[in-house]
C-alpha cells in the first residue's frame, strides 16, 4: 500500500466502514500529503453530514396549507379532464341520438304533410277497420262492400215489413 494512493479507499466506502482500513488509511495520510488532505476533506464531509442528519427541519407555517391547496388544484384538474374524456367518448351516442330524432321528425311532420287530396281520400277505404274508423264509428265504407250497418239496416227493415 506503499506505492498506491488511499483516495480511491476514500470514495468506494464510508470512514468507519471497517477499523482494519481505517488504520491504513491513518497510516497512508500521515506519509503523503495529497492523501492527507482528501482523508481531511472525506472526515469533513462525513462530519457535515452526520450533523446535517442530525438537524429537524420544521416546516413553514404555511406549508400544509400551500401543500392542500396544490392536492384540490391538481383533483380539480382530473376531475375536469375527468367529464371532458366523458363527453368525448359518449359524442358519438349523443349525435347519433339526435339524428334519430330529427329523422323521426321528419317522417311525422314534414311527409304527412306533403301528400295529396287524392291519396288522403282514398286512404281511409284502403282499410275499413282503422283505428280511426273503429274509434269514431266511421262507417263509410266501398260500394263493393257491405258495412255491418248495411247488413242490419236490411234484416231490421225486413224484419219491420213482415210484422206489419
Amino acid at each position: 500500500m506503499k506505492d498506491e494512493h488511499i483516495i480511491s479507499m476514500l470514495e468506494s466506502r464510508p470512514l468507519s466502514a471497517d477499523e482494519n482500513d481505517f488504520a491504513q488509511i491513518r497510516a497512508h495520510a500521515s506519509i503523503c500529503e495529497s492523501c492527507r488532505k482528501a482523508y481531511e476533506a472525506a472526515d469533513v464531509s462525513s462530519l457535515l453530514l452526520k450533523a446535517r442528519a442530525n438537524e429537524t427541519f420544521e416546516p413553514s407555517p404555511f406549508f400544509q396549507t400551500r401543500v392542500l391547496a396544490a392536492l384540490r388544484e391538481q383533483q380539480a384538474e382530473n376531475q375536469t379532464w375527468a367529464w371532458s374524456r366523458l363527453w368525448r367518448t359518449a359524442a358519438g351516442l349523443a349525435s347519433s341520438m339526435v339524428a334519430t330524432v330529427a329523422i323521426l321528425a321528419i317522417l311525422t311532420f314534414v311527409i304527412p304533410g306533403t301528400q295529396t287530396t287524392e291519396s288522403q281520400t282514398a286512404a281511409p277505404f284502403a282499410n275499413a277497420y282503422s283505428a280511426e274508423a273503429v274509434v269514431l264509428d266511421d262507417n263509410a265504407a266501398p260500394d263493393d262492400q257491405l258495412s255491418d250497418n248495411d247488413v242490419l239496416a236490411t234484416l231490421y227493415d225486413a224484419d219491420d215489413n213482415v210484422v206489419k
